[in-house]
């Protein structure tokens, strides 16, 4: 049972004073069997009083507002968790599509996860869908042939797309990074009435080759009968296992954003985003990233959002 040390520091820089600035954050970490919060710690700049409150998904989530006029936000998260599930996994491969109405339907959050996006490119994803999919084949052995898909047809490649990129681009891409990977595989998933959400996160491999360490991550969970949620990882192909740390679950990327808000000013601002992880064998990896989010002087308030670094 690993224990990560993560530190997360998220760090706003305005050209001018801004304030009013309303955030809402979700990298609490999720409470779950298979992780056990050992210590958290959470410093913002101004010491703000922090709303806490559960979402429609059940994340844990804090809002405040910094009042006083500023040109600098941070928030700075240090996490200890213990991840308590084994590295290896006993993943029901017996169970079949027929079984799935039965545990889904009359579940309004499940039949949700169920629903396909509308995208104009619906025929390219039915062509995977079928490709991944066979009758004669598991619900678990579908989701692992569509992990498998994405990792052998779509490039790792940082810095192509952003938040805003949509699924369609991608496709056209065939390339991105972790984000994009989850969105396609849960549009294929949910096109086959697969449930499946997106999670937030950090992976901790500690070295062993893995991409998008120390970042936050994101993967899947696709549900399968007689089982529960599975967490599948297409960026690495893997079975998501003790090495992940869960921050938050939704339908989307915007569900479980790490960082939001908006503040009123003309000011343009600089993002930088800075992860840790401390292993229990003294390894740390460390991962900064900057991006330059830019308004126009006449913009009196004004969106930022952290996660535009981040997803790796």
């Amino acid at each position: 049972m690993p224990i990560f040390k993560i530190q997360h520091i998220t760090k706003y820089e305005y050209d001018r004073l801004i304030q009013e600035s309303m955030n809402e954050i979700k990298i609490f970490p999720n409470l779950s069997p298979e992780q056990e919060v050992l210590q958290h710690e959470l410093i913002i700049t101004g010491n703000p009083e922090v709303q806490i409150f559960f979402d429609y998904w059940g994340n844990k989530t804090g809002v405040f507002n910094l009042l006083p006029p500023h040109k600098e936000l941070i928030i700075n998260s240090r996490l200890m968790v213990r991840t308590t599930g084994g590295s290896d996994l006993k993943i029901n491969f017996i169970s079949l599509f027929n079984e799935m109405p039965g545990e889904v339907n009359g579940n309004l959050k499940m039949l949700e996860l169920s629903r396909p996006d509308y995208i104009q490119s619906q025929t390219q994803i039915d062509e995977i869908a079928k490709t991944v999919y066979s009758s004669d084949d598991s619900v678990a052995i579908t989701i692992k042939n569509c992990s498998d898909y994405i990792f052998e047809n779509f490039n790792y490649i940082k810095g192509i797309t952003n938040v805003e990129t949509t699924i369609d681009e991608i496709l056209v891409q065939k390339a991105g990074v972790c984000q994009d990977f989850a969105h396609i595989m849960l549009q294929i998933l949910r096109s086959l009435k697969i449930p499946s959400r997106y999670v937030s996160g950090y992976i901790c491999p500690n070295k062993s080759g893995l991409r998008g360490e120390g970042a936050t991550h994101a993967w899947v969970e696709a549900w399968v009968p007689r089982y529960g949620w599975a967490g599948i990882d297409p960026t690495n192909n893997v079975w998501v296992t003790n090495t992940h740390v869960k921050l938050a679950t939704g339908r989307h990327f915007s569900d479980c954003s790490p960082v939001k808000g908006s503040f009123k000013g003309p000011a343009n601002q600089h993002l930088t985003v800075f992860v840790s992880v401390d292993y229990e064998d003294g390894q740390i990896f460390e991962e900064l990233n900057n991006v330059d989010l830019k308004r126009e002087n006449k913009v009196i308030e004004s969106p930022h959002f952290a996660q535009a670094a981040v997803q790796q």
